[in-house]
């Protein structure tokens, strides 16, 4: 029966996951919430589950990546059969384009990690992953998203496509990346908000974010499931069979449910503004803060 139950509870995160992941509202912050309402127990060790939480987080998101190479994989892909020499070069342009965008996250998230862990003895994820900020983050990048959507009303789109995107452009969006580093930011949302005010339109953004976040979801994947299985290694304990199994549902329904979400939210940017989403966020956030504030 425990085993049920912990397999619920990972269908329940992946499809949490598939759907916050491409939408800007956050899929860190949403997962962090579900740990503190649901958390797994399929193991009596502490050690054991805190180290899997901390790689599941992360590995979950891969299915959410399949996804969209899956559903972009003619764009993505250069080297198709019968391919036109001018679509290859845009495939190859993008890719650049994806990689210069996501060099400034890469230096953050590595260097910037292990250096503020020499310095503090906490990481990152130790100073930052906790309910408050989660709820702080929620609320004000809400008030961003309304904020731009009215900004934006008088402006002109700039950049239509993702192809129109420069590298310098690309560059920008990196930089913008770097503030998902905060939980409760959403690596969608700041790349979205940060693309919106450099011009390029809804679409564009919320593509080019999908893009973005193979790289660097993929990177941080593998050097999680490297540090779990380092840990496993060098402890000697053995990981539940239960385990395994968490981690295989959860990463087949974030890939299904990721499907569905980025058909939406292509579909959806292209009739309505992000400003639903702000409000989801502010309200969301608020529920947050009583929740840690008044009820635990």
């Amino acid at each position: 029966m425990t085993a049920v139950i912990e397999l619920l509870k990972a269908i329940l995160y992946g499809i949490l996951e598939g759907i916050t992941e491409w939408l800007p509202v956050s899929s860190t912050g949403h997962l962090i919430l579900l740990g503190e309402w649901l958390p797994f127990g399929f193991t009596e060790n502490a050690l054991l589950l805190e180290e899997f939480n901390e790689m599941f987080e992360v590995v979950i998101q891969l299915g959410a990546i399949l996804a969209v190479v899956v559903l972009f994989w003619r764009k993505l892909w250069p080297f198709q059969r019968n391919q036109s020499a001018y679509v290859r070069r845009e495939s190859l342009s993008l890719w650049l384009k994806v990689v210069i965008s996501c060099i400034p996250a890469g230096l953050v998230g590595v260097v910037g990690d292990k250096l503020l862990e020499e310095l503090s003895g906490k990481d990152i994820d130790g100073w930052l992953f906790n309910g408050y900020v989660v709820a702080v983050a929620l609320i004000v990048y809400g008030v961003a998203f309304l904020f731009l959507e009215r900004f934006n009303r008088a402006r002109e789109v700039r950049v239509e496509t993702v192809a129109d995107i420069t590298c310098l452009q690309a560059l920008w969006i990196g930089l913008f990346q770097i503030l998902a580093i905060v939980p409760g930011t959403s690596r969608s949302g700041s790349t979205i908000l940060g693309s919106m005010l450099l011009g390029l339109s809804r679409t564009a953004a919320a593509e080019f974010s999908f893009f973005m976040a193979i790289p660097v979801m993929v990177g941080a994947g593998g050097i999680k499931v490297l540090g779990f299985l380092g840990f496993l290694a060098e402890s000697a304990v053995t990981m539940p069979l239960i385990g395994w199994g968490i981690l295989g549902v959860s990463f087949v329904v974030s890939f299904v449910v990721s499907m569905m979400a980025i058909r939406f939210l292509t579909d959806f940017v292209k009739r309505h503004s992000f400003a639903p989403f702000g409000v989801y966020r502010i309200a969301l956030g608020l529920l947050v803060l009583f929740y840690f504030i008044v009820v635990k």
